[in-house]
């Protein structure tokens, strides 16, 4: 690795360029442009208002503004006073005190701390995103419904699994689906009162959103959990659960770093869940723990 692409990869800047990797594909092209500038040219963008890297980028002030909110930010002001940062630190050749990428060459210790960091931020970015009056709404469907299905494949695949083997560990009937047609199969046989949840980062992948569009026809409530509240998924969903897309680097990409967020949306589903059936909830865990626990329990030789 070179020292050039040392000083990128592990900095803040670095960050940013692959965050605009990331999201690039749910950007329109004007977009995009704004994306690219402010991350080849923090300092220049710094300096420029809203108005100016409209025209520096050939788009319109509303898309600056657009695209600073997709980045991460409330608005241009922020977005700008971030880009500043970047630039005082690229000045400076001072390192932020820790960054969530992570160097071919780092050691252990520093992908710990990297890690820790990176998934600490995560779940307060996730939890302060959460809409809770949208997960209240969640729950009671789920307390309600005859049945669950949820949709995911890859990583979102395994959060799929990991909330219906919670669900069904407090005597509630879920099926996790990752294979595109049994989920529409599935689907199909859906109707009012029944829940479809979708888990899909990206908001865009049509194995998911084919199932849960199917589910929205027949009446279902559907729920979209995903990263882009305005993606295509979201069509179909009755109500909208949203984790965090705004720390993604180059060794961990999208797959990994929001099964993180995924997996905190899936545990407040299900602790909300539990707390509204408690006196069937309690004993079926009870019943679930006892069942399994002579598989751990050492064997005497």
């Amino acid at each position: 690795m070179t020292q050039d692409v040392k000083e990128t990869f592990g900095s803040p800047v670095g960050s940013l360029a692959a965050k605009v990797r990331t999201l690039a594909p749910s950007m329109t092209r004007s977009m995009q442009r704004v994306a690219e500038a402010v991350a080849d040219d923090p300092a220049g963008c710094a300096a420029l208002t809203v108005t100016g890297l409209a025209e520096l980028t050939g788009t319109s002030e509303a898309t600056v503004v657009r695209t600073a909110r997709l980045l991460g930010y409330p608005g241009y002001r922020d977005l700008r006073l971030a880009l500043a940062g970047l630039a005082a630190q690229q000045q400076s050749g001072r390192a932020p005190a820790i960054t969530t990428d992570i160097a071919v060459d780092d050691s252990l210790d520093d992908v710990v701390a990297k890690l820790a960091y990176e998934e600490q931020q995560t779940l307060a970015d996730t939890a302060a995103g959460l809409d809770t009056g949208q997960l209240g709404a969640a729950v009671t469907a789920l307390v309600a419904a005859r049945r669950t299905d949820v949709y995911g494949v890859g990583a979102s695949g395994l959060v799929a699994q990991d909330l219906t083997q919670k669900l069904l560990r407090i005597g509630l009937i879920a099926h996790a689906h990752s294979d595109p047609h049994l989920a529409v199969t599935n689907a199909v046989q859906l109707r009012p009162g029944d829940v479809a949840i979708a888990i899909t980062h990206s908001g865009t992948t049509g194995d998911v959103i084919e199932p849960l569009r199917v589910a929205f026809e027949h009446g279902a409530t559907t729920v979209a959990v995903t990263g882009r509240p305005d993606a295509p998924v979201t069509q179909y969903a009755d109500l909208v659960l949203t984790t965090s897309t705004s720390r993604e680097t180059e060794l961990r990409p999208a797959a990994m770093s929001s099964r993180t967020s995924q997996l905190l949306v899936v545990d407040c589903l299900f602790v909300g869940v539990a707390q509204r059936t408690y006196e069937t909830a309690a004993p079926a865990l009870a019943a679930s723990y006892e069942a399994l626990a002579h598989r751990h329990r050492s064997v005497s030789r």
